[in-house]
């Protein structure tokens, strides 16, 4: 007995000696001395390590690690990378490694270096593109009346690059009606007779929009029944006056707000819940009347992918109007930044969508790089970040079915003409450059991204 316990101490002790440690998994940190040829790449240390194994990649899926720092055998906790192009992105992670262990991958770090790449943007136009695919959709543009001049530098990218046009704001409630059955078309007219004469598409923006209703039907005195029969009006002889002309209207825009109820609007209080099927019948019904069937019809809000509640509200909307037979599809207008949404919730967002057989308008597409007002200048950090998240949008809509494409639409063209930095519900006051255009009209990044998206 005195023997097998002397064994069975002397076992358990070996055991104990050769416990090998588990190595946790590092903790990469921000690079340090970024220049326009390399940075110095840093992580936090693991016990019992004996060394490290760092990725350098072009991706941030690292499908392309550089030759030089493919798992590079490191023994400090940080490593000087060369021989890199300036104006680049950049990405890399580590591993902690012993004599007999590997751990997993660290979080993964995005540099960009300094300087410029020197390489060109792609000036391939972007209708041209689209155009060679084997499902094409329309690539859209919001303008203004002023910018339609023959041979203006606006006219010149119009015709070369987009097959439609969105306007930003003239063909709204308050910008054609001036009193009851009473409209000012001019500048409209000029809008749709521009894309008719170019073989351009013209979507409508907007029917309903609580922040476009002219002064007189806010004052309108009537009861709510003739209330409601002035926005009948108003929807039947405007679909009427561009039946065949307008080839898709915004019916309802934002009847959503954002804690996921029905947006207490003007139009919910005098026409009550029913007032966007309502909105949507009366689109329908002038069309038929008008002779054209084709017309589709459109339900427009933002901020669906971030959002769950609202979200859930629109396609419940969405449902309804769809159970009526008086929808077609749905904009997501998709006012976003170079952080938010993520891909995965701009994808559930599309293909609920999808899944409903709608069609998908990416009605006012731009993304900020700015948010937060911490830059003055456009880094090229945040320029290629913007590249990557247009080009990701542009992805995730070419790779819809051919059923549920419409068109994908830029709410803008050049950077300091854009809506966001004047916001004041944005609270942005600062500097942005959230479009393809720079103020010169030059090509910028992000509009290579949109043409790599295609690929």
């Amino acid at each position: 007995m005195l023997a097998s316990l002397v064994f069975f101490l002397n076992a358990c002790s070996k055991d104990d000696n050769e416990t090998v440690e588990t190595l946790e998994t590092p903790v990469a940190n921000a690079p340090k001395d970024v220049n326009d040829h390399g940075f110095k790449a840093k992580w936090n240390y693991v016990s019992y390590s004996k060394s490290y194994l760092l990725d350098v990649s072009t991706d941030e899926n690292f499908t392309s690690i550089l030759p030089n720092y493919n798992a590079k055998t490191v023994t400090d906790l940080n490593e000087v990378v060369v021989g890199l192009t300036g104006g680049t992105q950049y990405y890399y992670r580590v591993r902690a490694k012993n004599e007999t262990q590997i751990s997993d991958y660290s979080n993964v770090i995005s540099v960009v270096t300094t300087g410029s790449s020197g390489i060109p943007e792609d000036p391939t136009f972007l209708k041209v593109k689209v155009n060679k695919l084997a499902n094409p959709f329309f690539v859209g543009m919001a303008i203004k009346a002023s910018q339609l001049i023959n041979g203006s530098p606006y006219d010149v990218i119009l015709k070369n690059e987009f097959s439609s046009i969105s306007a930003e704001y003239e063909m709204k409630m308050d910008q054609i009606s001036t009193a009851s059955g009473v409209y000012n078309w001019t500048v409209a007219d000029k809008i749709v007779a521009y894309g008719n004469a170019n073989n351009i598409n013209v979507h409508g923006h907007a029917l309903v929009w609580h922040n476009a209703v002219p002064q007189w039907l806010k004052d309108f005195s009537g009861t709510n029944a003739e209330f409601a029969a002035e926005v009948k009006k108003y929807i039947t002889d405007v679909v009427t006056h561009y039946a065949g002309k307008v080839k898709s209207w915004d019916v309802v825009n934002e009847a959503v707000d954002d804690s996921g109820a029905m947006r207490n609007t003007i139009f919910l209080q005098r026409m009550g819940p029913n007032y966007v099927k309502d909105c949507f019948q009366w689109a329908r019904n002038a069309a038929i009347a008008a002779g054209d069937a084709s017309l589709l019809l459109f339900y427009n809000d933002y901020a669906t992918s971030t959002n769950t509640a609202k979200q859930d509200k629109v396609f419940s909307l969405l449902d309804d109007l769809k159970a009526a037979k008086v929808v077609d599809g749905v904009g997501f207008q998709m006012h976003n930044t170079y952080l938010s949404p993520t891909k995965a919730q701009i994808e559930a967002d599309l293909n609920k969508a999808v899944a409903k057989g709608l069609k998908i308008h990416v009605s006012e597409l731009d993304i900020q790089v700015n948010q937060f007002n911490d830059i003055s200048t456009f880094t090229n950090e945040r320029r290629l970040a913007q590249k990557a998240k247009y080009k990701e949008m542009v992805q995730l809509y070419n790779a819809l079915p051919a059923a549920n494409k419409y068109a994908l639409t830029i709410w803008g063209m050049r950077d300091n003409e854009s809506w966001i930095p004047f916001s004041t519900e944005l609270n942005h006051p600062g500097n942005d450059w959230p479009l393809l255009y720079d103020s010169n009209f030059a090509v910028k990044s992000s509009h290579t991204g949109f043409l790599e998206g295609l690929d």
